[in-house]
Protein backbone atom coordinates (compact mmCIF):
# COMPACT_ATOMS: atom_id res chain seq x y z
CA UNK A 1 0.00 0.00 0.00
CA UNK A 2 3.12 2.54 1.34
CA UNK A 3 4.45 1.85 -2.87
CA UNK A 4 0.83 2.94 -4.32
CA UNK A 5 0.43 6.11 -2.01
CA UNK A 6 3.62 8.36 -3.16
CA UNK A 7 2.81 7.89 -7.04
CA UNK A 8 -0.89 8.93 -6.48
CA UNK A 9 0.62 11.73 -4.47
CA UNK A 10 2.95 12.73 -7.47
CA UNK A 11 -0.23 12.71 -9.70
CA UNK A 12 -2.53 14.60 -7.78
CA UNK A 13 0.05 17.35 -7.87
CA UNK A 14 0.78 17.25 -11.13
CA UNK A 15 -3.05 17.32 -11.77
CA UNK A 16 -3.16 20.78 -9.44
CA UNK A 17 -0.55 22.13 -11.39
CA UNK A 18 -1.90 21.79 -14.76
CA UNK A 19 -5.43 23.46 -13.65
CA UNK A 20 -4.46 26.81 -13.93
CA UNK A 21 -2.35 26.94 -17.32
CA UNK A 22 -3.16 29.77 -19.51
CA UNK A 23 -5.35 28.64 -23.02
CA UNK A 24 -3.73 29.36 -26.24
CA UNK A 25 -5.81 32.14 -26.54
CA UNK A 26 -4.26 34.62 -24.31
CA UNK A 27 -0.36 35.93 -25.24
CA UNK A 28 1.69 35.20 -22.40
CA UNK A 29 2.49 39.43 -22.71
CA UNK A 30 -1.49 39.70 -22.22
CA UNK A 31 -1.44 37.80 -18.76
CA UNK A 32 1.31 39.59 -17.75
CA UNK A 33 0.15 42.93 -18.43
CA UNK A 34 -3.02 41.64 -16.54
CA UNK A 35 -1.28 40.11 -13.35
CA UNK A 36 1.01 44.12 -13.34
CA UNK A 37 -1.52 46.26 -13.85
CA UNK A 38 -4.56 45.02 -12.02
CA UNK A 39 -6.37 48.64 -11.93
CA UNK A 40 -6.04 49.12 -15.62
CA UNK A 41 -9.01 50.88 -16.19
CA UNK A 42 -9.50 52.84 -13.05
CA UNK A 43 -8.52 56.19 -13.22
CA UNK A 44 -7.45 58.24 -10.12
CA UNK A 45 -8.23 61.81 -9.94
CA UNK A 46 -5.41 64.16 -9.59
CA UNK A 47 -5.00 66.76 -6.97
CA UNK A 48 -6.40 69.90 -6.91
CA UNK A 49 -3.43 72.25 -7.69
CA UNK A 50 -3.03 74.83 -4.70
CA UNK A 51 -3.88 78.47 -5.99
CA UNK A 52 -1.27 81.24 -6.31
CA UNK A 53 -3.46 83.89 -4.61
CA UNK A 54 -5.99 84.37 -2.33
CA UNK A 55 -9.45 83.00 -3.32
CA UNK A 56 -11.83 85.97 -4.43
CA UNK A 57 -14.29 85.34 -1.66
CA UNK A 58 -11.52 86.68 0.67
CA UNK A 59 -10.31 89.68 -0.82
CA UNK A 60 -11.85 92.83 -0.18
CA UNK A 61 -12.19 95.46 3.00
CA UNK A 62 -12.85 93.93 6.15
CA UNK A 63 -13.61 95.76 9.65
CA UNK A 64 -12.97 94.83 12.84
CA UNK A 65 -15.53 97.62 13.83
CA UNK A 66 -18.33 99.50 12.12
CA UNK A 67 -15.68 102.34 12.11
CA UNK A 68 -13.21 100.66 10.29
CA UNK A 69 -14.86 100.61 7.27
CA UNK A 70 -15.67 104.69 6.90
CA UNK A 71 -13.37 105.67 3.91
CA UNK A 72 -13.81 109.25 5.30
CA UNK A 73 -11.30 107.95 8.09
CA UNK A 74 -7.85 107.76 8.26
CA UNK A 75 -7.21 105.97 11.61
CA UNK A 76 -9.36 102.97 10.50
CA UNK A 77 -6.38 100.99 12.92
CA UNK A 78 -8.91 98.03 12.78
CA UNK A 79 -9.21 97.93 8.58
CA UNK A 80 -7.65 95.03 7.02
CA UNK A 81 -7.61 95.14 2.87
CA UNK A 82 -7.22 91.88 1.45
CA UNK A 83 -6.12 91.68 -2.30
CA UNK A 84 -4.63 88.75 -4.41
CA UNK A 85 -1.27 88.58 -3.01
CA UNK A 86 -1.59 90.91 -0.02
CA UNK A 87 -2.89 91.67 3.52
CA UNK A 88 -2.64 95.54 3.88
CA UNK A 89 -3.28 97.05 7.52
CA UNK A 90 -3.41 100.41 9.52
CA UNK A 91 0.88 100.03 9.35
CA UNK A 92 1.71 97.06 8.19
CA UNK A 93 1.84 94.74 4.63
CA UNK A 94 1.91 91.06 3.94
CA UNK A 95 2.88 89.52 0.78
CA UNK A 96 1.95 86.27 0.02
CA UNK A 97 5.05 83.80 -0.13
CA UNK A 98 3.14 80.15 0.09
CA UNK A 99 0.05 78.72 0.36
CA UNK A 100 -0.29 75.58 2.49
CA UNK A 101 -4.29 75.27 1.89
CA UNK A 102 -6.99 76.80 -0.19
CA UNK A 103 -10.58 76.23 -0.86
CA UNK A 104 -13.04 79.19 -2.07
CA UNK A 105 -13.55 80.86 1.22
CA UNK A 106 -10.40 79.45 3.03
CA UNK A 107 -6.86 80.20 3.51
CA UNK A 108 -3.75 78.98 5.15
CA UNK A 109 -0.56 80.45 3.74
CA UNK A 110 2.28 82.50 4.97
CA UNK A 111 3.02 85.89 4.45
CA UNK A 112 6.15 88.37 4.66
CA UNK A 113 5.47 91.54 6.48
CA UNK A 114 6.89 94.59 6.76
CA UNK A 115 5.65 97.59 9.07
CA UNK A 116 7.40 100.38 11.31
CA UNK A 117 10.59 99.85 9.87
CA UNK A 118 10.24 96.02 11.13
CA UNK A 119 10.11 92.66 8.63
CA UNK A 120 8.89 89.35 9.80
CA UNK A 121 6.92 85.99 8.75
CA UNK A 122 3.77 85.05 9.74
CA UNK A 123 1.54 82.31 9.23
CA UNK A 124 -2.10 82.69 8.96
CA UNK A 125 -5.66 81.41 8.24
CA UNK A 126 -8.24 83.59 6.76
CA UNK A 127 -11.94 81.78 7.01
CA UNK A 128 -14.66 83.53 5.50
CA UNK A 129 -18.11 82.65 7.48
CA UNK A 130 -21.68 83.74 7.70
CA UNK A 131 -22.63 83.76 3.92
CA UNK A 132 -19.50 86.17 3.30
CA UNK A 133 -20.19 88.48 5.47
CA UNK A 134 -17.41 87.55 8.62
CA UNK A 135 -13.70 86.66 8.08
CA UNK A 136 -12.07 85.15 11.01
CA UNK A 137 -8.40 85.45 10.96
CA UNK A 138 -5.68 83.67 13.30
CA UNK A 139 -1.81 84.01 13.54
CA UNK A 140 0.67 81.23 14.12
CA UNK A 141 4.12 81.46 15.08
CA UNK A 142 6.30 83.49 17.14
CA UNK A 143 4.45 86.80 18.69
CA UNK A 144 1.05 85.80 16.90
CA UNK A 145 -1.78 87.21 17.97
CA UNK A 146 -3.47 84.98 20.93
CA UNK A 147 -7.20 83.86 19.90
CA UNK A 148 -9.16 84.67 16.43
CA UNK A 149 -9.68 88.05 15.41
CA UNK A 150 -12.99 88.81 13.66
CA UNK A 151 -13.92 90.85 11.04
CA UNK A 152 -17.05 92.34 9.06
CA UNK A 153 -17.11 92.79 5.80
CA UNK A 154 -17.28 96.49 4.72
CA UNK A 155 -20.05 97.15 2.44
Amino acid sequence: MKRLAFPLLALTALAACDRGAPDDTQTPAASEAAIESPSAGITTPSPTPVPSTIPAAIQGRWGMVPADCDPARDDAKGLLTIGPTKLEFYESVGTLTSIAEASASRIRASFAFTGEGMEWQRDETLDVQDNGQTLIRREYGEDAAPGPLRYSKCG
